[in-house]
């Protein structure tokens, strides 16, 4: 009597759907792993210690029921959806918990940038997480790539923003929370909508799928609309490189014409110019000039002047204070007669270049 056996690909489908079925269960493993992860992410925090974050963003567990999500979205399956949906959230609540409960205990007036950096995310965060989700299904799916979830889970974190959130609704800095959250949920729709498109893509049976199911639109509608925050935010950031590149080298190329002009600093031998930094805060900006000189009484106000206005016509329309911090360097040493002629050591005369091909051998 012959008995009729499923598909591989069948077998292989169902025993994926087990899987996610028990990892979108909230179970006491995941309370546990969750409360590690959070204390863990907290504490680093808080101690802006990279490495003690890095930790719990091995030990979370919340990329599990969030896959199950995705896997529940590509079926059509809403109550299991639901169900991981549900799961995440009981750990979103219990990490937000105990992280303003340990905030509230710290009480630090002001955050380390493991905090502060969580706060400001932009495209380069959603980008990131749409790349990691992918390959986090691709890893589920191929088993022999499960090494991969490790450093995706660095990648990708969860827990740190929402932890990130906690401590800061302790200490009442709403903006930055918000900013956090914004991270989280960049986080959760980046990966989510990343793994679908693996999964549709890797398994013929969920191909296309995801435009046909609302939860699935739903997913890749949020996602989108993150574009406008995120966007708004990485334009800052781009303007922020763009601004600090220019001053750097408006920095140098004055720093550059107080060295080598004779109008200047250049054509005083008894004026050294060891430093220099701008300032740019104020309005105009601060150039502080730090010089060594010979003769206390120099540079004079007048000197001073004389350099500020021609940095000021250099660089016109944009005008600069400058101010010249001296200090005054004593040269002490008797005078010596010099050597006779024939004792004269003078520096040996420098090679002229060969002409063009005798640098072949004969």
């Amino acid at each position: 009597m012959s008995m009729s056996t499923a598909p591989p690909d069948d077998a292989r489908l169902d025993a994926l759907r087990q899987e996610f079925e028990h990892e979108a269960s909230f179970s006491q493993v995941f309370v546990v792993l969750t409360v590690g992860a959070t204390l863990i992410a907290t504490l680093g925090l808080l101690a802006n210690s990279p490495g003690v974050v890095i930790g719990a963003m091995v030990v979370a567990p919340w990329i599990l029921p969030l896959q199950a999500m995705a896997f529940e979205i590509m079926r059509g399956r809403l109550l299991l959806f639901l169900r991981a949906f549900r799961t995440l959230m009981l750990g979103v609540v219990i990490c937000v918990l105990l992280a303003m409960g340990v905030g509230h205990l710290v009480a630090f007036p002001s955050f380390g940038s493991e905090v502060m950096n969580r706060t400001s995310p932009n495209l380069l965060d959603l980008g990131v997480a749409l790349v990691a989700g992918a390959v986090a299904m691709f890893a589920k799916l191929r088993k022999d790539a499960i090494s991969a979830l490790a450093g995706l889970a660095i990648a990708v974190a969860l827990v740190p923003p929402m932890c990130v959130v906690g401590i800061l609704l302790a200490s009442s800095y709403w903006a930055q929370a918000y900013g956090a959250l914004l991270l989280f949920t960049t986080n959760l729709l980046g990966i989510m909508v990343g793994a679908m498109v693996a999964l549709g893509t890797l398994e013929r049976v969920y191909r296309g799928r995801l435009f046909r199911s609302r939860l699935g639109l739903t997913s890749v509608a949020l996602t989108a609309l993150l574009v406008i925050p995120l966007g708004s935010s990485f334009s800052r950031l781009a303007n922020q490189y763009r601004q600090q590149q220019q001053a750097q080298q408006l920095e140098a190329a004055i720093e550059q014409r107080l060295r080598s002009s004779t109008i200047t600093l250049g054509g005083d031998p008894a004026i050294d110019l060891v430093g220099l930094n701008i300032d740019w805060q104020q309005n105009p900006p601060l150039i502080q000039a730090q010089v060594r000189v010979t003769d206390p009484e120099l540079p004079t106000p007048k000197q001073v002047a004389a350099v500020q206005a021609f940095i000021n016509q250099q660089q016109a329309p944009l005008r600069f204070r400058l101010v010249m911090q001296r200090t005054a360097v004593d040269l002490i040493g008797p005078e010596t007669a010099p050597n006779p002629p024939e004792l004269e050591v003078l520096p040996p005369p420098a090679l002229p270049p060969l002409p063009l091909g005798e640098h072949k051998e004969k």
